[in-house]
């Protein structure tokens, strides 16, 4: 009986014990979309930046200036892989769409002759067309890429999405094929801008015309 006594007590007393313990850490509740961090409101002011440098690029007259402008549009795409903590893919930008996607269509400006200045022929008079069919396109991406990532948070102290062994994982078992098609698209940029760079408009073909006359009768006269 005293055994038994003794036992209920130490059960009680083990009880209490557990009762008065401090509880575990509280849940830390995410971020809110009303306090936003200094990496949330330096993404929002790099996205503001370069939609205007995009919007620069497709209303400007000047050809240089909208490759010069695309080039601050995709210097800020960098930026913002920098701060998602995509090294890998923000320097992959910078390499590949900087170094060689301007360059390449710098290239095609010059080989095509375009102009320097303002060029009439760049305003199209589809444009209200085109912006209805760009904010279109525009809308259904922020939907998909919000519905798709709604309840999603990335976790800027954890281990990081875009390394180089993950980037690479992706891009070579899921995006083989548009990879390959990207750079077939370019390589037929390329060759479509060498084929106009040799195409004589009529002006030159009469220029050439009156010199090939004047150098055949020059030829006559001396003989």
């Amino acid at each position: 009986m005293y055994a038994a006594h003794l036992t209920a007590a130490a059960a009680k007393a083990a009880t209490a014990v557990a009762a008065a313990a401090p509880a575990g850490p509280a849940p830390v509740p995410g971020p809110g979309f009303l306090s936003p961090t200094g990496v949330e409101i330096a993404f929002v002011l790099v996205g503001l930046a370069t939609l205007g440098a995009a919007l620069v690029t497709v209303t400007t007259k000047q050809l240089v200036h909208a490759a010069l402008w695309l080039v601050v549009a995709l210097g800020g795409i960098a930026v913002e892989y920098l701060l998602l903590t995509a090294e890998f893919i923000a320097w992959v930008q910078v390499l590949i769409y900087l170094g060689s996607v301007v360059v390449l269509l710098l290239f095609g400006l010059m080989l095509t002759k375009a102009p320097i200045g303002r060029s009439p022929d760049a305003d199209s008079g589809n444009r209200w067309v085109a912006l209805g069919v760009a904010g279109a396109a525009g809308a259904a991406l922020v939907w998909v890429v919000a519905d798709a990532f709604r309840t999603t948070w990335i976790d800027l102290d954890g281990p990081a999405q875009g390394s180089t062994k993950v980037s690479g994982e992706i891009l070579f078992q899921h995006w083989v094929l548009p990879f390959e098609a990207l750079s077939v698209l370019l390589l037929a940029a390329l060759i479509g801008a060498i084929v106009l760079s040799r195409r004589s408009t009529p002006a030159e073909e009469a220029a050439d015309a009156a010199d090939a006359a004047a150098r055949t009768g020059t030829e006559k006269g001396q003989s």
